[in-house]
């Protein structure tokens, strides 16, 4: 089984996400895709978010039954801060067999020597970096010191390309507290979730 694992806060999930899960799940050949919502993220611990509750919904609203791209509870059933290494070494106990590939931009990448144990990512999974359309090549450079010149080597040829497509979670915040539409951006259902629950708005229950 080859399994990608797409982890975020997904407050809350547009197009641009699916678009990437999407893509690296054909060039990958990938069997499934997880999209892991964090219960708390640990570069974004003060930062008030939807409940976990709401995003979790809203993903599975946005994938509406798609076969082989998955809403995952993982990290939020665990509770606590979500650590990337903490979730691998979970998926790993639940599919031993499986290879799993760790889907991030290329900002991640050059964050990730940074995370909890990135040499242990490194081991777990494959990163697998996603290069948005017009974008530089990402620098594979920062995790030499964390792997072998043929792991890197192996890292650099799973690169996926996506188009690129301008949307961020932050705009549509910023929108739906203005109460502008968000329509285009996210999935409908999303939207009427976001309109019904009045996220964004108020404090979320």
């Amino acid at each position: 089984m080859r399994l990608g694992l797409y982890g975020g806060s997904f407050d809350p999930i547009h197009y641009g996400h699916l678009l990437l899960a999407e893509c690296c799940r054909e060039t990958l050949r990938l069997d499934e895709v997880w999209l892991i919502p964090a219960a708390t993220p640990p570069h974004k611990q003060t930062q008030q978010r939807a409940a976990a509750k709401h995003r979790l919904q809203m993903i599975e609203l946005a994938l509406a039954g798609h076969e082989q791209i998955l809403g995952s509870p993982l990290e939020i059933d665990r509770g606590g801060v979500s650590y990337t290494v903490d979730t691998l070494a979970q998926v790993h106990l639940l599919h031993p067999q499986a290879t799993l590939f760790l889907l991030m931009g290329a900002d991640s990448l050059r964050d990730l020597p940074t995370w909890r144990e990135p040499d242990r990512i490194c081991a777990l999974s494959l990163p697998a970096v996603v290069r948005r359309g017009g974008a530089a090549e990402p620098d594979f450079s920062v995790l030499a010191p964390l792997v072998s010149a043929e792991r890197l080597a192996t890292i650099r040829s799973a690169q996926v390309q996506m188009p690129l497509i301008e949307l961020s979670s932050t705009d549509l915040r910023q929108r739906a507290a203005a109460g502008n539409s968000l329509r285009f951006r996210t999935p409908r259902a999303v939207e009427k979730y976001i309109e019904t629950h009045k996220l964004y708005r108020t404090n979320d229950k």
